[in-house]
């Protein structure tokens, strides 16, 4: 008996993978630098890739590794690319060559936000641990993880005050979602990934117009002023 209750090592390595996608998460909300952001996403996206490898590995799923491919060229390489160029498009006084601060940062203090985003996770953890779900291709504990991601990176868009925050929470939000389609169905996530492909370079095309059009008319990348047009 006990052995079958021992996790494996590949149960370990997909759980612990899971959380630091978590963590970086989490990070986002301490990063005062727009660039560093940017980086934690890359980094995220980097670590779903390498998930995707570990489960095409041990389920024997080859399609997996082109997700793999995909997601490193996309949302490791491409996405961060285009976000770094159009920050660097953007007022030298908000977002210069050796970063500034987000701006309009939210209107919680950090120790506020993360508790909150916590509080959020914990739900998320728990409420998806209680799904019936009897048998997926990665540990079921990484579909938890996967919820409570989704969850914080709508804590992060609502919480950040700036165009390229809320881009990069949404962006952050569709790993999460990556993250859980490879433990639901890990043979249909290529699919799932062509199709949210489109959705993610159309996010990305609509977020850069935003920050170009919003920086052109403000001077800045803060949303904040945006409360006046509210009815």
């Amino acid at each position: 008996m006990l052995p079958d209750q021992t996790p494996s090592v590949y149960a370990g390595g997909a759980n612990v993978i899971a959380v630091l996608i978590l963590l970086l998460e989490f990070g986002m909300f301490r990063q005062a630098l727009l660039r560093d952001q940017v980086r934690l996403y890359a980094g995220q996206s980097g670590l779903l890739a390498a998930l995707a490898v570990l489960v095409g590995a041990v389920r024997d799923l080859p399609g997996l590794y082109v997700l793999a491919a995909v997601t490193a060229a996309l949302k490791v390489v491409a996405i961060p690319l285009v976000l770094r160029r159009l920050l660097r498009g953007a007022d030298p006084a908000d977002v210069p060559a050796t970063g500034a601060d987000i701006a309009g940062s939210g209107g919680l203090g950090l120790a506020s936000t993360v508790l909150i985003a916590i509080v959020v996770a914990a739900f998320g953890f728990f409420a998806a641990g209680a799904l019936p779900i009897s048998a997926s291709a990665a540990p079921v504990t990484a579909l938890s993880v996967s919820v409570s991601v989704v969850l914080v990176a709508f804590v992060l868009m609502i919480q950040r005050r700036d165009v390229a925050s809320q881009a990069i929470g949404l962006f952050s939000l569709e790993n999460g979602v990556s993250l859980a389609a490879l433990v639901v169905a890990a043979s249909l996530p290529l699919i799932l990934e062509v199709a949210l492909t489109f959705d993610l370079l159309l996010a990305v095309v609509v977020f850069g117009l935003l920050i170009r059009m919003h920086h052109g008319r403000t001077e800045s990348l803060s949303t904040a002023d945006m409360t006046s047009l509210r009815g």
